[in-house]
């Protein structure tokens, strides 16, 4: 059996339209990967096509290290529930990336703080934590460093939700950009084994996380909401009813504000509007699908309404970012897609 080099599919040469195919015998890559890697070309979309649990399932019964590949912009979305419970006494080594998303201000110490704060929360267990940039190379010294120390001859699994830079990470400690790597969800399809520097790695598919915003919107406005360089936070003093709408993707109001300070960790490419809430009902009706874009693909809206219950409190929307409020608030009310995950945290920053 011959695999593609870049997701790990098998390849064929007789169904044009199915996964795998490449119009060529002895090829190192099927047709799909080959337009991602040279065109941004996505033929096939498999966002919604990997099945998370079967995955989890294979690599549990994959004996090895296991290297966990986690988003800081997004880690909320990285997370994965029960996951010491899916994988019952293993390894694991946390490779947070995209640290370099991140405002300058942020330093590793704090990082490090925070995450190991949320895994308590989150009851998971790791026993090493690597934090690099997004494009991984400041970290490949650490990552070997770890895997010395814990790798004890075994293979190396390298895991994470769809998106977090598995094969981007792969990539950089292969020292060649040999495996496909995207924005779009789906990217690597099934497992894949490449010698390396002495160990054996195993690329797996990107576990498909089901409520994030990644999923809601259709793939050409991606572009908008993952971030390709330094997020820069941007920020409003309110001293009334304050409405912000995240392009026409999330809208949250603040009432009974009161000197209070609203920060948005969010892609610049996705405009925020700001009116009073008074009228904002209209607003969205009138603005959506125009002003306020892009749009999730279903318009089934969701509302969760909350106090703000630490001094410094982030409104995290798996996908998309975080708006981190301070000061003096009432009540604050989140409209965003069903099928979106919205959680409320101590702040990271």
């Amino acid at each position: 059996m011959t695999i593609c080099k870049g997701c790990g599919i098998q390849l064929q040469t007789t169904d044009p339209k199915g996964l795998g195919y490449t119009p060529k015998e002895n090829s190192d890559y099927c047709q799909r990967c080959f337009r991602l890697m040279h065109y941004d070309d996505l033929m096939i979309s498999m966002k919604t096509g990997i099945n998370p649990d079967v995955v989890l399932e294979r690599i549990n019964k994959t004996d090895g290290l296991i290297l966990w590949v986690v988003d800081l912009f997004d880690f909320e979305a990285s997370m994965i529930d029960g996951l010491n419970r899916h994988l019952m006494n293993r390894d694991i080594v946390m490779v947070a990336t995209k640290r370099d998303l991140l405002p300058e201000t942020l330093g590793n110490e704090k990082i490090a703080n925070f995450i190991f704060h949320r895994l308590k929360e989150l009851n998971i267990q790791i026993q090493g934590l690597v934090v690099t940039g997004k494009n991984i190379k400041e970290g490949v010294e650490e990552v070997y460093h770890a895997l010395d120390q814990l790798g004890h001859g075994r293979d190396v699994i390298v895991m994470g939700k769809a998106n977090a830079g598995k094969s981007t990470l792969l990539n950089a400690l292969l020292n060649e950009n040999r495996l496909t790597s995207s924005r779009y969800p789906g990217t690597t399809l099934d497992f894949n084994r490449i010698e390396a520097n002495g160990y054996t790695f195993i690329d797996t598919p990107g576990i498909e996380g089901e409520k994030t915003m990644l999923m809601a919107i259709d793939e050409k406005d991606l572009k908008t909401i993952l971030p390709t360089r330094r997020l820069k936070p941007l920020v409003f003093q309110c001293k009334d009813d304050q409405s912000f709408a995240i392009g026409g993707l999330v809208r949250v109001d603040f009432m009974g504000c009161r000197q209070a300070s609203v920060v948005f960790y969010t892609f610049d490419e996705c405009p925020i509007h700001r009116g009073k809430v008074e009228g904002a009902d209209e607003r969205w009706i009138n603005l959506y699908g125009n002003i306020y874009q892009p749009t999730p693909i279903e318009k089934d809206f969701t509302k969760t309404k909350t106090q703000k219950t630490y001094d410094k409190m982030d409104i995290v929307i798996d996908g998309l970012g975080w708006v981190s409020v301070s000061g003096n608030v009432s009540e604050i009310v989140v409209s965003y897609p069903r099928n979106v995950h919205v959680t409320f945290r101590k702040a990271m920053l």
